[in-house]
């Protein structure tokens, strides 16, 4: 692998991808946030290629917040500035990284998406989208 991103750049890339996770763990809560977040993230550690090597490990020592609206003031920008470092350093990989972050979106909605996870899906995406 001949890309390598600082460890400031990774950390925003788990920041960003384990975030998401987390943003749809809370969100499904009243269905189950524990099997919402064990399904997010099989997805997010099944990634190949640099993404993969990268979010292989959740970040350590990251303070979310105490509440969803703290988690996303952190996890959205995250995802747009992964997905602009990914687009300036390894191109290839800002796919790889969208993906992996979207299939792991649908796997922690369980199949069975409510209101409250498509909306949070839904900025997930649009987050993903705007860089």
């Amino acid at each position: 692998m001949s890309i390598t991103l600082s460890g400031q750049d990774q950390l925003t890339l788990r920041i960003a991808a384990w975030g998401a996770v987390s943003l749809m763990s809370a969100a499904g809560a009243a269905g189950s946030a524990h099997k919402a977040a064990t399904n997010g993230s099989i997805a997010l550690t099944s990634a190949t290629g640099l993404v993969g090597h990268i979010l292989a490990k959740a970040p350590k020592g990251v303070k979310y917040g105490k509440t969803v609206a703290e988690l996303a003031d952190q996890v959205l920008p995250a995802l747009t500035a992964s997905i602009t470092l990914l687009k300036q350093h390894a191109p290839d990989e800002a796919d790889n990284f969208r993906r992996t972050v979207t299939v792991a979106v649908d796997a922690a909605q369980q199949g069975r998406p409510n209101p409250t996870t498509t909306d949070m899906a839904r900025k997930i995406t649009e987050a993903l989208d705007a860089a």
